[in-house]
């Protein structure tokens, strides 16, 4: 290569770097899906627990809500995280017990994670400070990144008919129980993040990753529509930096919405992330 050639491709280089540097840009950040499965237990089928794992492969955490609390659940996380293992990544997973309502549906939670990518610290966890008050009690986990924790709240709200915003509004008191925490609320929380319950969260940071957007499948598509409710959502804190996020219409693979029903009413959403 020509001496001057050689000069000009090593300033571009250096530029570049330098360009890093100030820019704080990173080419690697976290990527966090949760998803409510809609019963996953016994009656999965083999082919579509290995659609779950194909949907989900690309992401390093996974949260999911609907766990089934009985016989069939935890065969079936298992059996989930035994394909995503077949995809080319180790995977490692937890199961909440069963959640402590006695008043309404109990089920589990579950979190899957790539060993590669994250670290998880110590033991998942039922938070029970307001399990009086919540019916199923969210599941929390705390993973490390680059030398950074951030703490899932992994959350599956009762349904819009028993009002959900009377046990949301307990959320508000999180972030200052776990001030040690850097927490990222998930899941399905029955109801939109424009409904006031979620002001109290807002006023103190956390932001919705999604807006407008509806993450429930109909029964039937009506004047083209596939998506009926607003009400999976993430909430995540300053100290979180939003790269990307969205939805996962992976109805589209299916003939019809009552096959794609098969493997859930909810679509699962994600967010890829970094830290301030």
């Amino acid at each position: 290569m020509p001496v001057h050639l050689f000069k000009i491709k090593t300033l571009y280089i250096l530029s570049f770097l330098l360009w890093i540097t100030i820019s704080g840009v990173s080419f690697s950040q976290i990527k966090l899906v949760s998803w409510n499965v809609e019963n996953l237990g016994q009656s999965k089928s083999e082919q579509e627990i290995k659609f779950i794992a194909q949907t989900l492969k690309n992401y390093d955490v996974v949260a999911l809500q609907e766990v089934v609390a009985g016989y069939g659940g935890i065969q079936a996380v298992a059996k989930l995280a035994d394909e995503l293992n077949r995809t080319g990544s180790k995977w490692d997973y937890e199961i909440s017990e069963p959640t402590s309502s006695s008043a309404y549906k109990t089920e589990r939670y579950a979190f899957l994670w790539k060993t590669a990518a994250v670290k998880k610290i110590g033991t998942a966890w039922l938070e029970q400070t307001y399990a009086l008050e919540i019916d199923r009690e969210p599941f929390y986990s705390t993973f490390e990144y680059k030398n950074k924790s951030f703490t899932v709240v992994n959350f599956h709200a009762i349904t819009k008919k028993r009002q959900p915003e009377t046990e949301i509004k307990y959320f508000k008191f999180l972030p200052a129980l776990y001030s040690d925490l850097n927490l990222i609320f998930v899941g399905d929380f029955n109801c939109p993040q424009s409904n006031s319950v979620f002001n109290p969260l807002k006023k103190i940071g956390y932001v919705p990753l999604l807006i407008d957007q509806k993450t429930t499948l109909k029964k039937q598509v009506k004047h083209g529509e596939y998506l009926a409710s607003e009400f999976d959502n993430m909430f995540y804190a300053p100290k979180v930096t939003k790269i990307n996020g969205g939805v996962l219409r992976f109805y589209e693979h299916f003939c019809s919405l009552a096959e794609a029903r098969k493997v859930s009413d909810h679509i699962p959403i994600w967010m890829e992330f970094s830290f301030n």
